[in-house]
């Protein structure tokens, strides 16, 4: 089993954490704008509220 895992790791094109981080990047600034839009949508005013 060791020697499947250094073949896979060797056969990689890609080595290191890039794309994995780039997608945990991506993901936390599309829920940190969703949070915010729906955090900030309870304070608009549409003169509605009597």
């Amino acid at each position: 089993m060791p020697h499947t895992v250094a073949l896979l790791a060797a056969a990689s094109g890609e080595q290191g954490p890039g794309s994995t981080l780039r997608i945990v990047l991506l993901a936390s600034l599309v829920g940190a704008v969703l949070l915010g839009w729906f955090l900030l949508r309870g304070y608009r005013n549409d003169d509605n509220n009597d």
